[in-house]
């Protein structure tokens, strides 16, 4: 990744990662990814704000001696993870004078998972500041931002919050800034759902908490840099509300044709009154769009066959990351078939017990749906429409 000036003194120096297509061995990357390095140059002090993940630490540092850069004063440390840090020890071997510069809870983490030495480092508490000559940086704490000691740097003369894991986005592009803005915010959705989502609440009070700050561009720690916060904050804002759209989710599995006929025939009826459907096949789905799905969705619909007396194990799978997720659903219920019989809705329901969801009544049938069995789902696509009328409405 090449060096570019965001502005007068500020520079990117991290590295783009265009052929990454699993993140932690879960989260699938179709547009590959970034990891942002920035570096500051001030009248006195240089400083590092965040480094790269290992496999790229070679491109970081070419860029600091494309900079010629002889010597680091700081290194900021906002988050431990080793997309952020995993450089850290490079970087301390190169520069022996440079201070890492971090939180208390992130400087534990960091000796943990890097062994680095405790004299290494300085610690900040929130709301201090750093002064660097003719700039000065404030340390802004945003914990559950998706760890617990997160925090953001924000260079006020220069109007610069550096979020890191704070709107980002996965995405590998050759634009320092954002340029297509569409496509941005969808990553960001995704972003969002695949981590921060389990914490809205608290990413909601950290929104406000930044918001306090005056600030023109966002610099996240991965994808492009924002010029104008407004959109990215707007979405932040939606995603992390208690609104819900009148959408359903309907993720599902099939083994001979029972769940699909009665998945698909359910489809149809909900589309009928007027309800948009995120129709998802669970041997085949992008987990990631599962996941954005359910940001703003009302209803979670999951279709499994029995296998011996347990649900299929793609919709165990599906049912525990939604679990983990915690997506803001307002109801959500199971269809299904079994043979003779098991407890399918029983360890549904169990494997979503985080959710503050109403489980609306889950139609399972024994062999291949039957007239009655239609009703039942007549029945259910009425309850979803009335429930979502109500709740909308509010």
């Amino acid at each position: 990744m090449a060096v570019q000036q965001i502005k007068e003194g500020v520079f990117s120096v991290g590295s783009r990662d265009w052929d990454r297509r699993l993140f932690d061995e879960l989260i699938p990357l179709p547009d590959g990814t970034s990891y942002n390095s920035y570096l500051i140059k001030a009248s006195e002090k240089t400083v590092l704000i965040d480094t790269v993940d290992p496999e790229k630490t070679h491109e970081l540092l070419a860029n600091l001696k494309t900079l010629k850069i002889d010597r680091l004063d700081y290194l900021v440390c906002n988050h431990a993870e080793q997309d952020h840090s995993g450089s850290i020890p490079d970087i301390l071997e190169l520069f022996p004078e440079v201070k890492v510069v971090t939180n208390e809870k992130c400087r534990l983490f960091l000796i943990d998972l890097l062994e680095i030495p405790e004299e290494r480092f300085q610690t900040v508490s929130d709301g201090d500041t750093l002064s660097l000559g003719d700039k000065s940086l404030k340390f802004v704490f945003t914990p559950w931002v998706h760890w617990p000691e997160t925090m953001c740097a924000y260079l006020a003369e220069e109007k610069i919050l550096f979020s890191c894991d704070f709107f980002g986005s996965h995405l590998a592009t050759s634009d320092l800034f954002v340029s297509n803005l569409p496509k941005v915010i969808e990553d960001a959705k995704r972003y969002y759902a695949e981590i921060m989502m389990p914490f809205r609440t608290v990413v909601k009070k950290n929104i406000e908490k930044i918001e306090q700050l005056d600030f023109d561009l966002i610099a996240p720690s991965h994808g492009p840099v924002y010029p104008d916060s407004k959109a990215i904050l707007d979405a932040y804002r939606n995603w992390v509300s208690d609104e819900v759209k009148n959408q359903v989710v309907i993720a599902y599995v099939s083994m001979h044709g029972s769940t699909e006929k009665m998945i698909y025939y359910l489809l149809d009826k909900i589309m009928e009154k007027g309800i948009t459907v995120k129709f998802f096949n669970l041997i085949e789905t992008d987990l990631g769009q599962l996941a954005m799905s359910l940001v703003d969705c009302a209803t979670l619909i999951l279709g499994t066959p029995t296998v011996l007396t347990s649900p299929h194990p793609a919709a165990v799978y599906a049912s525990t990351l939604v679990n983990m997720l915690k997506p803001k659903l307002k109801f959500a219920t199971v269809v299904g078939s079994y043979g003779w019989g098991g407890r399918t809705v029983e360890m549904i329901q169990n494997n979503l017990s985080n959710l503050k969801a109403e489980f609306l009544e889950p139609v399972l049938i024994k062999g291949h749906p039957k007239t009655n069995d239609y009703r039942m789902l007549d029945n259910l696509a009425d309850t979803i429409a009335a429930k979502h009328q109500e709740t909308l409405n509010q």
